[in-house]
């Protein structure tokens, strides 16, 4: 139910004029203020303002908010201050189904597919427990490229008996071969990153989804640098569930995330496994009844973080606004560029050819120099030991000059 006090609401109408509107301004938004930059920039730098403070090339680790999403959060903030009032207001109810209802359309989803989870981790644990995987036998295929987190979840479980099987990567690559022959009737669930966050590989989902679907086995992804980054249709590529924080490429904030169950799964296949006010509404003390809620809300339990949906309502109504094609399209140049020019330079590269995603990586031949260098010319970009690399991740914000930055840098 819509506060009546709050800044926030707005019916499907009002979201769509919007969105058109954020687009049409978008270009002379930026020309206004005078930047030089790349002519296919799809929105104004200044509504990033971290991307002035620094040459920021590390979206893969931590997206910078927008003005308008920070906004969002200040609005609720004064209402969370001040009380009710013009320009301030909770975000609750309604609002909050608009936040599912626009991830969904991000990612061609139904909004009632959608739960809102903690963080990518939160997500993968409630499939995990919701198939009891500990228990009803078979075994689980994961890839050397997942996230540490999910390769700590599944060999944590492997000592309490779960049987894990490995796919190693082969040059930076997880060869769809190899997942095949993992595969077997016995398989329950395939636990993959679509896009992985050690070097920007990205699966051939659809037909590791097509052989584990083959064999009775579901499909798992862990999103956190697919969604708001690259173009995704949960239906196409045959996933059944996925889940990611907000802090990345959605633009959002930590604590805030998603977890997206296909319906035909929910309550059955991945049964609900924890309990909370979210999954009913109508409570009647007297009786001790309420009504069951159904689709996402099975799968949460207690309060979510009410500015973090404010903050991710503007940064969906962005993406969605901008488009993740335009985007992509965008950035690819910048990552070509530099697939091209570091390897030349002595800094070889860990993507393999070809990768259709932002994320980038470099091994380091001196990572103390190469951390002194970056940090002279004021760059952001991640660097890694143990192999020592560096991850560059542009974004929206960045132009063909803060590549230049990096390479001069680095030179």
């Amino acid at each position: 139910m819509t506060d009546r006090g709050s800044a926030f609401p707005v019916n499907r109408r009002e979201f769509l004029l919007g969105a058109a509107a954020v687009a049409a301004a978008a270009r002379p938004v930026f020309a206004s203020k005078g930047v030089t930059t790349d002519p296919t920039l799809p929105a104004s730098r200044e509504d990033f303002p971290w991307a002035a403070t620094e040459t920021y090339l590390n979206a893969a680790a931590y997206h910078p908010i927008s003005r308008a999403s920070a906004q969002a959060m200040e609005r609720y903030i004064a209402y969370r201050l001040n009380g009710p009032g013009p320009d301030r207001g909770d975000f609750d109810g309604d609002q909050q189904q608009q936040v599912k209802a626009m991830f969904g359309r991000l990612i061609n989803a139904e909004a009632s597919e959608i739960a809102f989870v903690q963080s990518t981790s939160d997500g993968e644990n409630i499939v995990i427990a919701g198939m009891d995987l500990l228990h009803v036998g078979g075994n689980v295929v994961i890839d050397e490229l997942h996230y540490n987190s999910s390769l700590y979840i599944y060999k944590t479980l492997e000592k309490a008996g779960l049987e894990v099987r490995l796919v190693p990567q082969r040059d930076g690559v997880i060869d769809v071969r190899d997942m095949e022959a993992a595969i077997d009737r016995q398989t329950k669930l395939v636990s993959m990153a679509l896009v992985s966050n050690v070097n920007g590989f990205m699966h051939d989902v659809k037909r590791v989804s097509e052989i584990a679907h083959a064999h009775g086995a579901y499909v798992y992804a862990d999103v956190i640098q697919a969604a708001g980054a690259v173009p995704m249709d949960v239906k196409a590529m045959g996933l059944d569930m996925c889940a990611c924080s907000a802090y990345k490429w959605l633009m959002g904030d930590r604590g805030f995330g998603f977890l997206y169950i296909a319906e035909a799964l929910q309550g059955d296949v991945v049964k609900p496994t924890r309990f909370g006010h979210r999954q009913y509404s109508s409570f009647d003390r007297e009786t001790i009844s309420w009504t069951q809620r159904s689709g996402g809300y099975l799968y949460e339990t207690g309060n979510i973080s009410n500015v973090g949906a404010a903050c991710m309502h503007e940064a969906l109504t962005y993406i969605l606004a901008v488009g993740v094609d335009t985007i992509r399209d965008h950035v690819r140049p910048l990552t070509d560029r530099l697939q091209r020019e570091l390897p030349g330079m002595g800094y070889a590269a860990m993507t393999p050819a070809g990768t259709d995603t932002p994320v980038v990586t470099f091994r380091l031949p001196d990572m103390a120099a190469t951390r002194a260098r970056l940090a002279r010319a004021n760059i952001a970009v991640t660097t890694i030991d143990g192999p020592p690399r560096m991850r560059v991740s542009p974004s929206v914000y960045n132009t063909r000059r803060d590549v230049d930055r990096l390479i001069a840098a680095l030179a």
